[in-house]
């Protein structure tokens, strides 16, 4: 099959499937003799999983070691589902860390309220405690 069927079949784009090419996370297809790709059926399993695990947050070394113990004839099932594991921990803290920040934001908005909107040297407004956000980061 050519790039088009396979990015079809797969729901990936043509320009990703010759970028995971190039960083070999899918090996260099064989060529026709009018220099067009040809793919084989297991190409499409192999971009069907390195797409989903790219849309699951994995990184693309994190899908280079699935597909390299693939190859080498070890099951990756137990490296997934840590894998998993760890990004969903990964996902539970990001979104502490995010909830905090809007609480925050939410606060800093509350207060910005009462202050002047016509301060522009910014001593006596909201954009002076926004900056000593950027002073309370670096102390931490």
């Amino acid at each position: 099959m050519e790039i088009h069927e396979l990015a079809d079949q797969t729901g990936v784009p043509a320009k990703t499937i010759r970028y995971y090419e190039a960083i070999g996370v899918l090996p260099q297809p064989r060529r026709k003799l009018n220099g067009y790709r040809a793919y084989d059926p297991g190409d499409v399993t192999r971009v069907k999983l390195a797409a989903g695990a790219r849309r699951l947050g994995f990184s693309l070394d994190d899908i280079t070691e699935i597909l390299a113990m693939r190859d080498g004839g070890e099951a990756p099932c137990r490296t997934v589902l840590d894998m998993l594991a760890r990004k969903a921990d990964e996902i539970h803290i990001r979104i502490a860390e995010l909830q905090r920040m809007e609480k925050e934001l939410r606060q800093l908005y509350v207060l910005g309220l009462t202050f002047p909107v016509d301060d522009v040297e910014g001593k006596n407004c909201i954009c002076h405690l926004v900056s000593q956000r950027a002073i309370t980061q670096q102390e931490e």
